[in-house]
């Protein structure tokens, strides 16, 4: 025992070898489920009688809608409840139609194909954009013996995240997010103005953009703050002349359903949303002390953000916490949603292959990677959203790393798998 708790404080367990064959286990075994669910599939439906890439399917009825020009119906539930039914057949459950309007911009050109060619589409464009954006991050990291081997190991790792098969099983926009996100970390001090359109393109899912007022403004990236607030006043208004004015009117009646259905009373599940509220809420605590606890839980993280933002501390755990923070601060995300730990889980990395791992650090990464595949099963059965817990204690560490670094960080872009340009964070400055 006494070993064994040594080897998952030392970390010493997790070897290339091991990392590797795991990831490649799950990648398999993913690759292979979702294989079975395609092949027999019939009309664009599973066995279980789900549209494939099943909440996709919202995303499509909506897009129908759009170009019939009748964009109000998505936002209203029994109409977009009736157009999936008669796109997919009347024993399709209900699927929610919840983004901002915004969101139609992709939905409705999609909407112009057949449903399989639309939804791979969608899947494989997402998915090039989280891999690059992963790859970026990754070139952060300092060169070691063996970098092809090392690049194929990361390419694994991100594709094999479980996080990754729950989004292309649900159709869902995890790998945008996580794009968007993890991109406009990768070049904010190199290009402002380009993070801060990333920034404000996530607008489509507005519980994210949280905290990211709170960041730039403390850290004075003013050209960022400035190039994301244009992005979306410029998207509302395209959005308006496209769709009609009327359309906020029509998703701002929706959010009351989305509130009060989907996240107070949890009848699509609270075991799949992974958030301090749904944790009070599966435990039987009423809809204010819910609200309440997961509001101290976004006050304490928007101050820590603060904090770690005007500290000397190292840039990929400034990085690594926006990503975790923004997850944590909404009562709604969902496990799919998880897609942004990947970057989280990148940029702490870099920082330990720079300045090596603490104690316990590399099996909390480990953990922090397979926890997707158990979130929704274990909250399921314990109750317990095990996300939360697990990405609560990646914050501590990140706070615990930047407290502990108090010699200026120093990072050679020559040493960095950059071979011959300029880093894209400004040499990793602390």
């Amino acid at each position: 025992m006494q070993r064994a708790c040594a080897m998952l404080r030392s970390g010493d367990w997790l070897t290339r070898e091991r990392v590797r064959f795991v990831a490649a286990a799950l990648l398999i075994a993913s690759a292979a489920g979702f294989l079975f669910l395609v092949v027999t599939a019939h009309g664009g439906v599973d066995l279980q009688g789900r549209p494939l890439g099943t909440d996709f399917s919202n995303v499509y009825a909506a897009g129908t809608y759009a170009l019939g020009g009748d964009a109000n119906a998505a936002f209203d539930p029994p109409q977009q409840f009736a157009r999936e039914q008669a796109i997919f057949g009347p024993a399709t459950q209900f699927y929610g139609w919840h983004y901002p309007p915004y969101f139609l911009f992709v939905a409705t050109p999609l909407a112009l194909l057949p449903y399989g060619l639309a939804l791979a589409v969608w899947q494989t464009l997402t998915l090039g954009l989280y891999l690059l954006t992963m790859w970026r991050i990754v070139s952060l990291s300092p060169r070691v013996p063996g970098p092809s081997r090392d690049e194929l190991l990361w390419f694994l790792l991100a594709l094999a995240f479980p996080a990754v098969l729950i989004n292309i099983g649900h159709g869902q926009n995890g790998f945008l997010t996580a794009a968007l996100m993890g991109g406009a970390l990768v070049v904010l001090d190199r290009r402002p103005l380009v993070a801060g359109i990333l920034f404000g393109l996530l607008v489509y899912k507005p519980q994210y953009g949280l905290l990211l007022p709170i960041v730039l403004g403390v850290s004075g990236r003013w050209k960022c703050f400035a190039a994301a607030a244009a992005t979306v006043v410029l998207l509302t208004v395209a959005t308006t002349l496209t769709f009609g004015a009327s359309v906020w009117g029509a998703f701002i009646d929706s959010t009351h359903f989305t509130r009060t259905v989907v996240l107070e009373q949890g009848n699509t599940g609270w075991y799949k949303i992974q958030s301090v509220f749904a944790w009070a809420r599966m435990w039987d605590a009423p809809i204010p002390l819910a609200y309440a606890l997961q509001g101290i839980m976004t006050v304490a993280l928007a101050t820590a953000l603060a904090w770690l933002w005007r500290a000397a501390a190292p840039y990929p755990l400034q990085a690594a916490a926006l990503c975790l923070a923004t997850i944590l601060a909404t009562p709604y995300s969902f496990d799919y949603d998880m897609m942004v730990l990947a970057p989280a889980i990148a940029f702490i990395a870099v920082d330990g292959f720079v300045r090596g791992f603490g104690p316990w650090e590399k099996t909390l990464l480990a953990a922090l990677w397979l926890m997707p595949l158990f979130a929704r099963s274990i909250a399921l059965v314990s109750l317990v959203p095990l996300g939360a817990p697990v990405m609560v204690a990646a914050f501590v560490l990140i706070l615990r790393r930047s407290e502990l670094c108090a010699a200026p960080m120093t990072f050679s872009p020559a040493s960095a798998k950059m071979t011959g340009e300029r880093h894209d964070i400004a040499a990793l400055k602390s």
